[in-house]
């Protein structure tokens, strides 16, 4: 008769097991998992491609865009800047064929690797820093991207205005009052007038300290904590990532 007991608290002590195994597994998955909120974790993540070519200036990370009571499974597709690496396409002359709106190897790798990894028909948000911002609007207006793939938004740090009429989803520029970079562009001549007034601003209090401005303002939450994941001032749009996801590549200038 003392053997029913027994068996009873066995069984109890391997549920038990099984569902501390269960919650365990869920902690797990959750702490693989971040949510920014606003511009500048979104710079932060973007900065992370600046890593002299140990993993290459674009990654790609799988998430969820909310904002109000929509829901969107989305591909952030994120694009460092200018960055004097060997054999990377991140050196001037890339530089001076986007700033053009050229084709350029840094452009034609970053559209490769999307189609060749991002699954067709998917949501996507671009985010860059300088160089990478201008890459990443170039990129807004393949037709190739637009037509495999739905954009959905395209936030830009420290970058000049490219392919105004033909970026599909919602492009936005923020650029600090002290960084001249975001004016660098051929728009700045044939698209004037939205190269100046399609710039959010804000003033750092940088002064001449152009460079400075160009790297170190988009950090700042006390400058543009105000815009959301999406660069939208005063938005409510919130990007929960799957860092097990984020995968970053390489650009090179010749792909031995």
């Amino acid at each position: 008769m003392a053997k029913k007991p027994v068996r009873l608290l066995s069984g109890f002590l391997a549920v038990l097991l099984i569902l501390s195994m269960l919650v365990g597994s869920c902690f797990v998955s959750a702490a693989n998992t971040t949510t920014f909120t606003n511009a500048p974790e979104m710079y932060t993540f973007v900065r992370d491609g600046y890593n002299q070519g140990s993993q290459g200036p674009i990654s790609i990370t799988k998430g969820t865009l909310k904002s109000g009571f929509s829901s969107k499974t989305v591909y952030l597709v994120t694009l460092s800047g200018t960055e004097l690496v060997l054999n990377q396409s991140t050196g001037v002359l890339t530089d001076l064929l986007s700033g053009f709106n050229l084709n350029n190897v840094y452009y034609s790798n970053v559209v490769s690797i999307i189609k060749s990894n991002v699954p067709k028909n998917a949501n996507l948000i671009l985010a860059g820093h300088s160089l990478g911002g201008m890459i990443a609007q170039q990129v807004a207006g393949n037709s190739e991207i637009k037509s495999r793939y739905n954009l959905l938004n395209t936030v830009c740090f420290g970058s000049p205005l490219l392919s105004a009429g033909s970026r599909e989803g919602t492009v936005r520029r923020l650029g600090d009052v002290s960084d001249p970079v975001p004016y660098l562009s051929g728009s700045l001549f044939n698209n004037t007038l939205w190269a100046i007034l399609g710039l959010n601003r804000e003033d750092g209090g940088y002064g001449i300290r152009g460079i400075t401005a160009h790297n170190q303002s988009y950090y700042r939450t006390d400058l543009w904590g105000k815009y959301d994941v999406t660069g939208t001032k005063y938005g409510g749009a919130k990007l929960i990532l799957d860092l097990d996801t984020r995968t970053f590549y390489q650009s090179p200038v010749i792909d031995w």
